[in-house]
């Protein structure tokens, strides 16, 4: 039913090779999340090529778009506001989705809101229902409000922050060198796992033992909440080189579990320091590597052990998609952001920049 007061969002995601629409409602609700996927795509060259990657958003938004309006059983006319994605990401793979909002937006006489990517994925977790969610699913209640700590890990990024309020940011730590994703894809490709690299790593360390080889861990002097994870991957490859040189069999299954393992307890013991030093109460994690099986399980652990509340999206929620950038929209458009048809992209924005 609908209701005078409630903001409808129709979200529009393309910052890398997902080409993605939904409609949000009021924040929390998802009535559509269409995800057109270029992974297939992307996977015979171990990675994503940019270039192919617009020219398929190119090929794909207008359908999308469809299918999330079509699925919500809503028209244009309906929708409040158009949000969308401007940074950061690839250059080209943002212009298509900032373009093809703008030009929605522009017809339909509807506000146009830019929302920063990784403000998306902290907002996933305000998601508490979707299509194809059951009542069972809702693991996270009560709905989660701030302050909380967020830990935001991905193949771009590793950031330890306090989200004091809606799309208000305090970073408190991040990686020095390599993001944890990235370091899962360098791994996966170095054993031949392939791309991508962290779903991989995660379902081949559920054979192995995570206790096999010890890997270090590295702390950033004077920065306790830093992460670093050049020097972990240097350490799986010098281990992989080592039993290459020496004629040894590579167990994968261990090499994958011990490198997961390693990565994990520096995310979670970072993670969880903060968020009793700042007395939130409550922890959250998001981005592609809040999937991953071994650290949502350590995560929640930890949080039992130090009488935290976990918060945490449903695995398709945590892969880049347009809901998330809905129920950020909801809360920019709630403080009255709009932006105008001067909106571009900006591969390189920073989290907490306009």
């Amino acid at each position: 039913m609908m209701n005078g007061n409630d903001v409808w969002i129709l979200a529009i995601e393309s910052s890398c090779d997902e080409t993605a629409a939904a409609v949000v409602r009021n924040g929390r609700e998802v009535l559509s999340n269409v995800i057109a996927s270029q992974i297939a795509l992307h996977t015979q060259f171990g990675g994503v090529v940019p270039e192919i990657a617009s020219r398929k958003h190119i090929e794909q938004i207008n359908q999308v778009i469809t299918g999330a309006l079509k699925e919500a059983g809503m028209t244009l006319e309906e929708i409040t506001a158009i949000g969308v994605t401007y940074g950061p990401g690839l250059v080209g793979a943002l212009l298509v989705g900032v373009a093809e909002a703008k030009a929605i937006a522009y017809a339909s006489g509807k506000p146009l809101v830019g929302v920063h990517h990784i403000e998306g994925h902290v907002a996933a977790n305000f998601i508490t229902s979707y299509p194809g969610m059951s009542a069972g699913d809702i693991s996270r209640q009560p709905e989660l409000e701030p302050p909380f700590i967020c830990l935001i890990v991905s193949g771009g990024h590793t950031h330890l922050v306090v989200v004091k309020d809606y799309g208000e940011f305090d970073i408190i730590g991040r990686t020095r060198d390599d993001a944890a994703g990235e370091a899962f894809d360098k791994v996966a490709r170095a054993v031949g796992l392939g791309y991508p690299g962290g779903p991989k790593v995660d379902q081949a360390a559920k054979e192995g033992n995570p206790h096999a080889i010890e890997f270090p861990r590295a702390r950033v002097e004077g920065a306790p909440y830093d992460f670093s994870f050049s020097g972990l991957k240097s350490a799986v490859l010098n281990y992989i080189n080592h039993a290459k040189m020496m004629g040894e069999e590579i167990c994968v299954a261990d090499l994958a579990a011990s490198f997961q393992n390693a990565v994990v307890e520096a995310l979670v013991s970072r993670t969880v320091l903060a968020a009793r030093e700042y007395g939130t109460g409550k922890l959250a994690i998001a981005g592609g590597v809040a999937s991953n099986s071994a650290l949502r399980a350590a995560m929640a652990k930890a949080c039992t052990e130090n009488g935290l509340q976990f918060y945490y999206p449903d695995p398709i929620l945590c892969t880049d998609n347009a809901a998330m950038i809905g129920a950020a929209a909801y809360y920019e458009y709630r403080k009255g952001t709009r932006h105008g048809w001067d909106l571009n992209a900006i591969p390189n924005l920073k989290l907490g920049e306009r």
